[in-house]
């Protein structure tokens, strides 16, 4: 069972479309179990399969930190058919990476977020046509404005690609405000690569913005070609399956908040 739980799960807690590609080249195994479960462990609930908990790679017991999250997990697992498909089970392949990478190095998790206040995507504005920079604007600018207020973190805008440093009492201003659970330290991970900002993580953690805005807004860009130039298959794809694994990541963090 854990080889197949490495094969489902993935082993990558930094990059969460990498468990989408190798999954893609591995052959579905046929479901061997009933069905799966839940049970009171310590720490939170275990998921099992016909009673035996489920494992990540290295041996850890998956342990979901409240009966919600352990509830979504059993669930991917009771949804498989007569195969099993990787790319349907988001929240298994989250809780792997939690276990595996995650649990024991949340600052290191934190720290890597909060590089993306340096270069984020917020910060670089088109100088053109009027039309994208108003709507950047209309996306972005609550955000950065909330930033500032209410958490005290003052970044410079800029016009481009062109670098600009970040102050750096802006970027600890931001990174005093991040969440200090594993699960939910990792979900705004998730959300931050997945977007290119971890300006919009925050917001969607502190409600400032919900899923479908911050989704919006990671996409002003990418939704201002597509009216101008048409739909490409390929990003179209992508697209979809960074939002299975956003998805995910909005499921852990409402689900952890108090």
């Amino acid at each position: 069972m854990r080889e197949l739980f490495d094969e489902v799960a993935g082993q990558s807690p930094y990059d969460p479309e990498e468990a989408v590609r190798r999954a893609t080249r591995v052959p579905r195994r046929k479901r061997f179990y009933t069905s799966a479960g839940i049970a009171e462990a310590d720490g939170g609930f275990a998921v099992t399969l016909d009673g035996r908990p489920i494992r990540t790679p290295s041996g850890r017991h998956v342990v979901a930190p409240n009966r919600e999250i352990a509830d979504a997990i059993a669930a991917e697992w009771n949804a498989q058919v007569e195969t099993i498909n990787p790319l349907t089970m988001p929240l298994t392949r989250f809780a792997n990476s939690v276990g595996e990478a995650v649990v024991d190095r949340v600052d290191v998790v934190a720290d890597d977020v909060a590089k993306y206040l340096g270069t984020d995507l917020l910060f670089y504005r088109a100088g053109h046509p009027e039309a994208l920079v108003a709507r950047e604007a209309a996306h972005w600018d609550p955000v950065v404005f909330w930033a500032a207020e209410e958490l005290g973190a003052h970044f410079m805008l800029a016009e481009g690609i062109v670098h600009v440093a970040q102050p750096e009492p802006a970027i600890k201003a931001a990174r005093a405000v991040f969440p200090d659970d594993p699960w939910s330290i990792a979900a705004l991970h998730v959300v931050t690569t997945l977007t290119g900002s971890a300006l919009l993580a925050l917001a969607l953690y502190h409600g400032v913005h919900n899923a479908d805005e911050v989704w919006a807004a990671a996409h002003v860009d990418e939704d201002w070609n597509i009216e101008k130039w048409g739909i490409d298959e390929e990003v179209a794809a992508r697209r979809a399956a960074r939002l299975v694994d956003f998805t995910a990541a909005v499921t852990i963090l409402k689900a952890m908040k108090p």
